[in-house]
């Protein structure tokens, strides 16, 4: 007789799905209907699934999600921990925006770490430190060669988060250091490209402090993904700041006159990247076309 049971997808790989309940793991598969409803069962999510044995057994339905992230693949997430290399490859503001606006639009508390620091001369530091320091009255920054794991989750208890990041810029090196033992691959850079070759394969999920963490994929890309463009300056939290100010309420920051961003800017009381790459992905968003449902 099969046995209907509930646990939380714990690692993705290659179509099986590892769910942990209180007692075990078992290996299992998602039923075919999940294909014709155009549904995925990601890790961290909470499944009903059928035991066929001791070991295996198959989803049958996915719990509601609190958020879903694309990339990476990774449901019900609490915080995440955004890895941007100070070089090899290349530091981006853009790249760090996109991924701060997908986290800020899905709930999701943002941790910043800077790696690579060792590889900057002295003048690529400072221009770092002042960067950073713009980041920091909103996100925990964290600028080290051996940062520790209560510096990431202080007293934080019972959550899931993930470490995300470009390809190459550092993901497993830091889970390595710190969970001694995990001994996750880590890559070389690619110079032609200034990426870094996949090495992570599978999302799965440890115990680091009494919380998972995912560890996941990197992306040499990062789109944004059902997004308006009257939304987009709520999840920069130094526009949402001022936006009170603006002449008008429904003010986009773009062409307004009276704009208290564009005016915090000019004084450089906001980065200029931030509304620089604010104002692409503006036009970014004004470009894609409409999505029907069928």
């Amino acid at each position: 007789m099969l046995k209907m049971t509930v646990g939380q997808i714990h690692q993705s790989l290659s179509g099986y799905y590892d769910v942990k309940t209180q007692s075990k793991v078992y290996r299992t598969r998602a039923r075919g209907n999940f294909r014709k409803k155009n549904q995925t069962p990601l890790v961290g999510d909470w499944v009903e699934f059928k035991v066929s044995d001791q070991t295996e057994g198959y989803i049958l339905k996915i719990m509601k999600r609190k958020n879903r992230l694309v990339r990476p693949p990774v449901a019900n997430v609490d915080f995440a921990i955004i890895v941007t290399a100070a070089k090899e490859p290349d530091f981006s503001t853009n790249l760090l925006d996109r991924q701060l606006v997908m986290l800020e639009k899905n709930l999701i508390r943002p941790i910043l770490y800077f790696s690579k620091i060792d590889l900057l001369n002295s003048a690529e530091l400072s221009k770092l430190k002042i960067i950073a320091a713009a980041y920091k009255p909103y996100y925990n920054c964290i600028l080290s060669l051996d940062p520790k794991p209560e510096e990431f989750l202080g007293t934080v208890e019972n959550q899931l988060g993930v470490v995300m990041g470009q390809t190459g810029a550092g993901k497993s090196t830091l889970l390595n250091r710190l969970k001694p033992g995990l001994d996750l691959k880590t890559g070389e850079i690619s110079k032609a490209l200034s990426r870094g070759k996949h090495t992570t394969r599978k999302t799965s999920l440890f115990s680091l402090l009494n919380n998972l963490i995912a560890d996941t994929p990197g992306f040499s890309s990062f789109e944004l993904a059902d997004i308006t463009k009257e939304k987009l300056g709520s999840f920069f939290p130094e526009f949402r700041d001022r936006s009170m100010e603006c002449r008008f309420r429904s003010c986009l920051h773009l062409n307004e006159p009276g704009c208290a961003v564009k005016e915090a800017v000019e004084k450089s009381l906001i980065l200029k990247s931030r509304y620089l790459n604010y104002m692409q992905f503006q036009k970014e968003i004004s470009a894609q076309k409409p999505k029907y449902r069928k």
